[in-house]
């Protein structure tokens, strides 16, 4: 077997079509741009920039979309072997308005299914998923079937790899709690029916992360502390919790607690924020970076993001984790405001 991958993501991908106008309407938008998209990909694009090997499960559909999303992974040093494609169902778009500092409406053409959705178990590379150092899923996985299991079949593989009379050096695990209300259908609700799939994921998770609403989906709880808490209780070893212009809480069952404040940034747009946000995460604790130190990097890397139109193509590089870092700021932000970098919605 090759050497294991450092970040292995599985879930959602699709094109963005980003107003290259901000502060315009959808109807009144006359210039678009074309991006990869799809949080868990974004991750993975993340985590190439800053030097990672990466790839990542999914499906397209059968058409010159998909051809573009392999091309663009190619171009962003991500590996396509996993990512297959689907004839029956079309490859995903997602537009989005673009209203800094903290509006930004998302439009998701999903119908009828996302090719996404239709990855399936007896199909997954489980030697590859369980050898990985860091194995990156979503909550939007588990919104339908086939990829509901597939995406449960891949995280009892890591368990399994990761038990106690297993060899082998310790794998994370990340459940991306994603909370999609719109992509579950009759199941969304106010997320009660989802609790119980997302408390199965949760089991076999060593880090979970979220924002307040995808911590209250996933817990009931939505005071920060008490998320961490019951994140913890319900099986990962560290709860990072994204609270926007509060900063990002990190607890480990260890004890170890981090509260991070936000970086200063004139917000350009908040898409892409949170998976920039995860892809440093996953760096930093490949490095093995203290919590605090892991935090504080991934909070910069979701800020530049913030200041910058795109979501993909935007992904900063270690040189520029480390100059925001050291200047207390990230792009050109003037330290009048803040923005929750890490928890700008994503596509």
């Amino acid at each position: 077997m090759s050497e294991p991958y450092d970040v292995i993501t599985m879930g959602r991908i699709g094109v963005d079509i980003y107003p290259l106008q901000t502060g315009v309407p959808l109807a009144r938008v006359e210039t678009f741009g074309k991006f990869l998209g799809g949080s868990p990909s974004n991750v993975a694009v993340a985590a190439a920039r800053l030097g990672r090997r990466t790839a990542v499960i999914t499906r397209t559909g059968q058409d010159a979309f998909g051809d573009y999303l392999h091309q663009a992974l190619g171009e962003f040093g991500v590996d396509d072997r996993w990512v297959s494609a689907v004839a029956e169902f079309p490859t995903p778009v997602t537009f989005c308005e673009i209203f800094p500092p903290d509006h930004f409406p998302l439009y998701f053409y999903r119908q009828p299914k996302a090719p996404d959705l239709e990855i399936r178990g007896g199909e997954l590379d489980l030697d590859a998923v369980r050898a990985a150092r860091v194995f990156w899923m979503t909550g939007t996985g588990l919104c339908a079937e086939p990829s509901r299991a597939a995406t449960l079949t891949a995280l009892r593989a890591r368990s399994a790899a990761q038990a106690p009379d297993s060899p082998g050096t310790p794998r994370v695990t990340v459940f991306d709690l994603d909370w999609r209300p719109m992509f579950w259908g009759g199941e969304a609700g106010d997320g009660g029916s989802a609790r119980a799939h997302y408390r199965e994921a949760l089991a076999h998770a060593t880090v979970a992360v979220g924002n307040l609403d995808e911590c209250e989906v996933a817990t009931g709880e939505r005071e920060p502390h008490a998320a961490a808490r019951a994140l913890l209780a319900a099986g990962p070893e560290l709860a990072v919790v994204k609270q926007g212009p509060a900063g990002v809480l990190a607890v480990h069952r260890d004890g170890t607690t981090a509260e991070i404040p936000p970086l200063p940034v004139d917000v350009v747009n908040g898409l892409g924020a949170g998976d920039a946000f995860g892809g440093a995460l996953c760096h930093g604790l490949l490095a093995g970076w203290d919590t605090e130190r892991v935090m504080r990097y991934a909070n910069a890397a979701g800020a530049i993001v913030a200041s910058r139109l795109a979501c993909s193509s935007a992904m900063p590089y270690p040189h520029e984790v480390e100059q925001a870092l050291a200047d207390g700021v990230a792009g050109a932000a003037t330290g009048d405001g803040v923005a929750g970098a890490a928890t700008g919605p994503t596509p």
